[in-house]
């Protein structure tokens, strides 16, 4: 039978998304003792193993602020959000690409300092810093097939988590 302290407790949890199981504020999975028992249980994020940030980076550039496309910086705040949220530690990877304009050696650089960029931008945003296992650079090896050499397109961070 429940009990006054069981209907008070259920009003500090929350149904994330609507319609699955209770969810308490310690992301622990609970049903509710009054309401539906046919809920679908609680499902963890999921985080993809690859995940390609097209952040597009301006010429020659690598900060955040630098960046002309803000819908990809959503993609990574909602794919941090995801890593955030699952119980599972990632070991997460990061690589740095540029396009074809520049020395071999300059666009190396400059791909690891995007990367750097990432990283940094992640660890603000809660993901441990332990979680970021490597941090490299491709400079303008592996471009994307079918783009341009010298496009936007091809100046992007990797993220891979295991």
């Amino acid at each position: 039978m429940a009990t006054a302290s069981d209907y008070m407790m259920e009003h500090f949890w929350s149904a994330k998304p609507e319609g699955t199981a209770w969810v308490t504020n310690y992301g622990e999975c609970w049903q509710s003792l009054h309401g539906a028992n046919d809920l679908e249980p609680c499902v963890q994020p999921v985080v993809p193993q690859e995940f390609t940030v097209r952040l597009n980076f301006e010429f020659d550039k690598y900060r955040i602020d630098n960046i002309v496309n803000d819908g990809e910086l959503a993609r990574l705040d909602d794919y941090i959000a995801n890593v955030n949220a699952t119980q599972a530690r990632e070991q997460i990877s990061l690589t740095g690409h540029t396009d074809a304009k520049g020395s071999e050696a300059y666009n190396y650089q400059l791909g690891l300092r995007r990367a750097q960029t990432v990283q940094e931008y992640m660890i603000s945003r809660g993901v441990p810093a332990g979680d970021i296992v490597s941090v490299e650079s491709r400079g303008e090896m592996d471009m994307l097939p079918g783009v341009d050499i010298y496009s936007v397109e091809q100046r992007r961070v990797k993220i891979l988590a295991q």
